[in-house]
């Protein structure tokens, strides 16, 4: 097996390597790098997916079964995608991968009082790159306890990089199959009171001076299956001031059980549903935090962010991923990306929301 390293925590002192990170993991480990408050965890890199992949005899059959494949063969394509999930799912991985995986883990909780739940995060090489935004493409999975079920789940990530529909995406956008890889991020799980993104720009028309958020209480989940319409709020990007906002009507969120250890749908009360779920502050903070990601990759970004309710206010205020911003950037030369086609501002963390509800 390859000495390549295979666990990298986002504080660690090494660079944001993206053939070895994957975009989200590459953003996270520069992101907590640069200062910003983000949820601690670490990448299972790329070189422990090849390795996988490798050892377990899985290479060939990806290629021969992707060569010449027609995206508009829908029936073919779940037929391919079925057989390589599978592989990927039920092959033994290494003893050795295991073992390091578990240790990370194990590394990861002792940071904390008592367990905490984990989110487990694909990190494809080929996603948030400038002109094309994968958001969606692959998996994310929520209040994971345990290490089996962090391991089962870290292996569902490998394997949702051959979802019918990554595949489709993949093949109408000419990215290729060669060279592409896999990381997984594991990251403590974030007890969202709100969670929302921001785009360091406006996506209908392009203008640098404006913040378009959006928000809504608990996990963003709901928003992302389109069952809660969020707050829409518009921010001067100089003077950090509300430009318009409109009220979502965020009837529902979905919180975590603790008993259970799952995730719980509940109604939210009439007179929580009539205002903004944020604060006029906790605004300002979040648009602050949204220019202070665009200044560091020096491009628009898409940031996702939550408020942590078991944090003190003021300290609550998470950045969970920032990406580049794709949504005008694709729809003013007329390619609109494959994850913001068909919504408008008002839904755009359908497309943008990972952590928060599901990438």
């Amino acid at each position: 097996m390859t000495h390549a390293p295979f666990i990298q925590f986002f504080d660690d002192d090494a660079a944001p390597r993206h053939e070895l990170l994957g975009g989200k993991c590459a953003s996270l480990v520069a992101l907590t790098a640069a200062g910003m408050p983000v949820p601690p965890g670490f990448a299972i890199t790329t070189a422990a997916y090849d390795a996988f992949i490798r050892e377990a005899g899985i290479e060939a059959d990806i290629h021969a079964l992707l060569a010449g494949l027609d995206p508009n063969d829908i029936a073919e394509v779940d037929r391919v995608s079925a057989q390589l999930r599978s592989e990927i799912t039920s092959r033994p991985v290494p003893a050795e991968l295991h073992a390091i995986t578990i240790d990370a883990y194990n590394a990861l909780q002792a940071r904390f009082a008592s367990p905490v739940p984990v989110a487990v995060r694909s990190s494809a090489t080929a996603e948030d790159l400038p002109d094309a935004s994968f958001a969606g493409q692959q998996d994310t999975y929520l209040w994971l306890t345990g290490v089996k079920d962090v391991t089962e789940h870290i292996r569902a990530c490998w394997a949702s990089l051959y979802t019918s529909r990554a595949i489709i995406y993949r093949l109408k956008n000419n990215i290729p199959n060669e060279g592409l890889s896999m990381a997984v991020a594991v990251q403590k799980m974030v007890n969202a009171r709100v969670a929302g993104v921001a785009i360091t720009m406006d996506p209908h028309n392009g203008d640098r001076s404006k913040i378009v958020m959006e928000a809504a209480y608990g996990l963003g989940e709901l928003v992302v299956s389109g069952q809660v319409t969020p707050d829409n709020i518009t921010v001067d990007k100089v003077m950090l001031m509300v430009v318009k906002h409109t009220i979502g009507d965020k009837h529902a969120e979905l919180v975590p059980d603790l008993e259970s250890k799952s995730l719980v749908e509940l109604e939210v009360s009439e007179e929580r549903r009539s205002r903004l779920c944020i604060s006029d502050t906790e605004i300002t903070a979040i648009a602050t935090i949204a220019k202070k990601a665009e200044k560091h990759f020096k491009c628009p970004q898409d940031i996702e962010w939550a408020l942590d309710r078991d944090l003190p206010d003021g300290e609550n205020l998470l950045l969970l991923q920032s990406r580049p911003e794709t949504v005008f950037s694709s729809t003013a030369t007329g390619s609109i990306p494959v994850t913001s086609a068909g919504f408008g501002i008002e839904s755009i963390t359908k497309s943008l929301m990972s952590q928060a509800g599901k990438a």
